[in-house]
């Protein structure tokens, strides 16, 4: 049961949630994710610990970057069925559908270099 709360926990604010319908997009990093969400990059990092403590984001390392992506298979069932339907949700959203848009003219060197 505590893998289910964690999951339903992670899910219950709605910048989380967006930041899975990002990440379904493709893999971003915390720039990014700021960028797109327009929050603060702390802010932005903890809503990221807990995704990653509820098992629905994984992350690699690469270089000076931090690579964030859906889970892939996850030894957690409730995150990986979560994830699966959240798959067909909320696309509709005008909140999500405006923020996704932007992904592809995010760039982590150019928001850096700024």
């Amino acid at each position: 049961m505590r893998n289910f709360i964690r999951v339903m926990k992670a899910l219950s604010d709605p910048n989380r949630v967006l930041i899975l319908k990002l990440l379904e997009q493709r893999v971003l990093c915390v720039c990014e994710l700021r960028e797109l969400l327009g929050l603060a990059q702390p802010t932005v990092s903890r809503h990221l610990k807990v995704l990653e403590e509820a098992r629905l984001i994984d992350f690699s390392r690469d270089g000076l970057w931090v690579n964030y992506r859906l889970a892939g298979k996850s030894d957690n069932p409730c995150a990986a069925a979560m994830l699966d339907h959240l798959k067909q949700w909320l696309d509709d959203d005008p909140r999500v559908a405006g923020t996704v848009e932007q992904v592809p003219f995010v760039n982590r060197e150019n928001i850096c270099n700024r």
